[in-house]
């Protein structure tokens, strides 16, 4: 290969490399009854694998859980909150079966809230009508 050759693959190949989207952002939730608020005893524990797209603003989630005292009546993204205090409901989670892919895109507040740690996971029950098992959104 000559000089001139080499130069523009070398050139196409850095062009590639610098034009690639961007890689979205991974997160997860570990859900359990004590960080519902107020906290409960159920035996319940669940994993939402979340990933988070900047630039789209594409929120998508894999959430499975087990133990619960009965059926899911229901599975949100609840914020903006932190640890220890509750939120209204931001993006609900259908069907709230487990497993349970999905994906929602959000607003500019909402990936804000997001991104600085303000949402989490809860999944509801009869027993438990305001959340059975809850985790927060971290990176």
């Amino acid at each position: 290969m000559t000089a001139t050759k080499t130069a523009i693959a070398a050139l196409a190949l850095a062009t590639v490399a610098f034009s690639a989207p961007a890689f979205a952002d991974k997160m997860k939730a570990t859900l359990n009854g004590a960080s519902e608020v107020p906290a409960n005893t159920t035996a319940g524990t669940g994993t939402a694998d979340i990933d988070f797209d900047p630039a789209s603003k594409k929120l998508t989630w894999k959430l499975s859980y087990s133990g619960l005292t009965g059926a899911a009546t229901a599975a949100h993204f609840h914020g903006p909150a932190e640890p220890g205090k509750n939120a209204g409901v931001a993006v609900p989670i259908a069907p709230a079966t487990s497993p349970s892919e999905g994906s929602a895109t959000l607003t500019d507040a909402q990936a804000a809230d997001l991104v600085a740690g303000k949402y989490y996971v809860n999944v509801h029950t009869a027993a438990n009508p305001a959340g059975e098992i809850r985790g927060q959104v971290t990176k």
